[in-house]
């Protein structure tokens, strides 16, 4: 990719999502560092003056509770970090307040459930008061609700947060700060021959396989749940920046169209709106696996997935539930949103959809699932 390129890209940035990491926010002894804080600010401030319009998605909480409460490593019940974060989540906000205030911003706590933006009413209500407070000049801090979610509705880190709120309010750009450069072939921590990637067109398994898994003392998730992420973005049609937020000038240098950091192109086929939230919002009930001309059907030709390209029903759901479809070979190739229960399609699949009502006496519609709420995953 040519710097232009990436000016090209940041030209047409009029909202930003920016994921700040325990690990950027925490010093050597695992506390907050205001300093961080501060630096932050002044950059984040810098991009509100272009005419930017930004959130933050913060982690932090849990570090800030376990510096609170003397803790050296961070415990594994949900409950415990329910606790921590409750500790740490007042600090952390308040750093927020004290470095933003210093710049005349004001900023606004979001706690935010997978269970909430699952939820298609309660999704939409989250995106008008994340969308107000940035008319109103106002800097959303975003993190998950840890002292109430448990382990089914726990959106699991703060970059699939990121991710999914980068749809919710239809940012133009991710941008997820770590306390490494980007990308490299391997963990650059362990291995001096570590290879620097700047750029990915498109996230295959090679990709997922070089990200490992670089967990830290306060972290989750480490550079795996990164590139879902980058996916998941992608999927939405918007690039994702993963940069070094340690180092003083890396928003300055990313919103000047300076090669920082591993940037990941956003997917040629995007879906917006409902789609995506069905795809990548939604949790999956079950799976559906169907032979190759419902695949071709759903995924090449735009048509709606019928009774008799099902071959087979896995898990136990209900009508409206999400599921995932698969090819014959176990390959994701959509998501969507059932018009049967799993005991009913067992029934009826292979079937035209001339015999459902003689099968089950009733008949909700012909499609098991409608094109209308069918979300295609792109095979990248």
């Amino acid at each position: 990719m040519k710097k232009s390129d990436r000016k090209s890209i940041i030209s047409g940035v009029k909202r930003v999502i920016i994921k700040i990491g325990s690990s950027v926010l925490t010093d050597k002894k695992g506390g907050l560092s205001e300093s961080v804080f501060d630096l932050l600010a002044k950059e984040i401030s810098r991009i509100k003056s272009r005419g930017i319009e930004v959130i933050v998605v913060s982690s932090g909480a849990i570090a800030s509770g376990m510096k609170k409460l003397h803790l050296s490593r961070k415990p594994t019940e949900i409950s415990m970090k329910q606790a921590i974060a409750a500790c740490g989540q007042s600090a952390l906000i308040w750093n927020y307040e004290r470095a933003f205030s210093s710049f005349g911003l004001i900023v606004a706590q979001i706690l935010i459930t997978h269970d909430g933006l699952a939820d298609r009413k309660r999704f939409l209500n989250a995106r008008k008061t994340l969308t107000t407070l940035l008319g109103m000049g106002i800097i959303p801090i975003v993190n998950e609700n840890d002292t109430v979610a448990v382990e089914e509705i726990m959106l699991g880190d703060n970059d699939n947060l990121a991710a999914l709120v980068t749809a919710l309010v239809e940012a133009d750009l991710l941008i997820l700060l770590t306390d490494i450069e980007g990308l490299y072939n391997k963990d650059p921590r362990k291995n001096e021959d570590a290879e620097f990637i700047s750029l990915i067109d498109q996230i295959g398994e090679e990709i997922e396989s070089v990200a490992g898994d670089t967990l830290g003392r306060t972290t989750t998730g480490g550079m795996i749940t990164k590139i879902q992420a980058a996916r998941t973005a992608a999927a939405f049609g918007v690039p994702t920046i993963i940069a070094n937020g340690k180092s003083e000038s890396t928003l300055a240098d990313i919103f000047d169209g300076r090669d920082v950091g591993t940037i990941f192109l956003p997917s040629k086929k995007s879906l917006r709106g409902r789609k995506h939230w069905i795809a990548f919002t939604l949790k999956s009930a079950g799976e559906l696996v169907l032979d190759g001309g419902a695949v071709k059907a759903i995924t090449t030709l735009g048509k709606s997935l019928l009774p008799s390209g099902i071959k087979d029903v896995r898990g136990k759901f209900d009508v409206g539930d999400s599921v995932t479809c698969v090819d014959e070979e176990g390959v994701e190739v959509a998501r969507g949103l059932t018009s049967y229960g799993s005991d009913e399609i067992r029934r009826i699949m292979g079937m035209s959809t001339k015999d459902v009502e003689r099968a089950l006496g009733y008949k909700y519609s012909d499609e098991v699932i409608h094109r209308d709420d069918l979300a295609v995953i792109e095979k990248r």
